[in-house]
């Protein structure tokens, strides 16, 4: 796997560089802001085959990563993104995720300490999955108790649409809850239609339609 980072830490960067070069893999971009990894990656003959962005850089250390985030995916739709925040917010979700879900994640910075984790991370990206942290998706499933539509559900159903939410398959939601896949599509099938979202179609539209759900709801519940 060929992977370009983006992050102010040279400390952060570099680690980060070691931790997959130890499993393997070819860093092949290490820029310190969004300006510089986009000229990076337009000089380069082959993009790589993931890019892993820190939100916060300069200047401002505010929204630079989604940024440049944002600006790769107007040029390269396909290339898939993994931002990284050591404070994770919901918003960050849902600007990531307003074009579309393919080879799209938001994770903890503490998350990425753990190899496992990461690798994980970046191959479900990198065959166009989805990768959303599990607080993320609490917040955004907690900003809509009380609205109605997760009144629907029951506790176990909303465990299964968070584990939705972060892009898993009903085999790793089976193994997680400790349930049969049998169960988990009987689960699917009943949050469709509870919530009014057709299930026709794969797991990548039904996570899509999930997640669109969850974005028009959470943005809905912040405004005055």
């Amino acid at each position: 796997m060929r992977v370009a980072i983006a992050d102010d830490s040279p400390f952060f960067r570099q680690g980060l560089a070691v931790l997959l070069q130890s499993a393997g893999h070819d860093v092949v971009v290490l820029a310190a802001d969004g300006v510089e990894l986009l000229a990076e990656l337009h000089a380069m003959p082959d993009r790589p085959d993931v890019v892993i962005i820190d939100v916060w850089m300069p200047p401002t250390h505010t929204d630079e990563g989604l940024v440049a985030a944002e600006q790769l995916h107007l040029v390269w739709p396909d290339l898939p993104v993994l931002l990284l925040s050591a404070h994770v917010q919901p918003s960050y979700a849902t600007r990531l995720l307003a074009g579309g879900t393919r080879g799209r994640g938001l994770l903890s910075k503490d998350k990425v300490d753990d190899l496992g984790t990461l690798l994980d991370a970046l191959t479900r990206l990198t065959t166009g999955g989805l990768v959303l942290d599990q607080d993320v998706v609490a917040d955004l499933i907690s900003q809509q108790r009380g609205t109605g539509e997760l009144d629907r559900l029951s506790a176990r159903e909303r465990d299964v649409l968070r584990s939705m939410a972060e892009g898993r398959s009903n085999r790793s939601i089976a193994g997680t809850l400790h349930l049969s896949e049998r169960t988990i599509e009987a689960h699917t099938a009943s949050i469709f239609d509870k919530l009014g979202i057709s299930a026709e179609g794969g797991d990548n539209r039904r996570v899509r339609a999930v997640l669109t759900w969850l974005r028009g709801h959470s943005v809905a519940a912040t405004e005055p």
